[in-house]
């Protein structure tokens, strides 16, 4: 299984020709569109929501990854492997926080990719570099690279939890970086200087109230019942959450 997160769009060409690589290189392979909405440019935020979601996956799922402000720079085209699960894309820190949250409990190996295909645009290594090589390992091939030490790979030291706002999704409810399982629940949230207490679940709150709770990926999220928390509280990606103790 190759599991897509970008944060492409689905509006325009570029999931469709990832796509369309990995059917002709790997055509018994199931492929998911997990998300492609992901922060544009932002491998921090896109980090721990990738990280958020990777757990309901199977163990030899491969995470084709692409986050990828500075394509065509210097940064390293990477393959991460935690524990039985495979991610590849571009060592900007978008896997870091996988590698961090793993670290003690799976082992975590890294490889540069040196394969090369025969054209490599400038701007959309997902489509030429990356999805070949979540194909080939789709296929039981090696990993087309030299295994990358620790001390060679870029340097990105991002927290375990990040009090910011990562993610707006669909229902306008406010995702942050950090983890249900990080805090308590008598503790309250302070976001733009408006104050949110937990709640279990929306019902549990009256019409148009604002909480927080823990969202099905174990993420604190913000929301509003039967409302939109990002409108109603004029909040966006990249926003300081702050946590009051008690």
């Amino acid at each position: 299984m190759i599991v897509l997160f970008t944060d492409y769009g689905t509006n325009g060409p570029y999931v469709g020709q990832m796509k369309s690589v990995i059917a002709q290189l790997s055509p018994n392979t199931v492929v998911i569109d997990l998300m492609h909405d992901a922060p544009s440019y932002d491998a921090e935020a896109s980090a721990y929501l990738l990280a958020a979601l990777v757990g309901e996956f199977p163990d030899n799922t491969i995470f084709l990854s692409v986050v990828d402000p500075g394509v065509g720079g210097d940064r390293k085209p990477v393959v991460m492997r935690v524990g039985e699960k495979w991610f590849v894309g571009p060592d900007n820190g978008l896997f870091n926080v996988v590698a961090l949250h793993a670290a003690g409990i799976h082992e975590v190996k890294w490889w540069c990719i040196d394969w090369q295909p025969q054209r490599l645009s400038s701007s959309f290594h997902g489509r030429d570099l990356f999805a070949p090589v979540a194909a080939m390992l789709a296929n039981g091939e090696p990993v087309p690279g030299e295994e990358l030490l620790l001390e060679k790979k870029q340097k990105i030291n991002w927290p375990a939890e990040l009090a910011k706002v990562i993610y707006i999704d669909h229902f306008g409810n406010v995702v942050t970086g950090i983890r249900a399982s990080a805090i308590t629940i008598d503790q309250t949230i302070i976001v733009n200087g408006l104050q949110f207490d937990w709640a279990r679940t929306f019902s549990d709150v009256n019409l148009g109230y604002g909480f927080w709770y823990e969202n099905a990926n174990g993420l604190v999220e913000i929301a509003v019942n039967q409302g939109r928390a990002s409108l109603q509280y004029n909040m966006g990606i990249g926003d300081e959450v702050h946590i009051v103790i008690h």
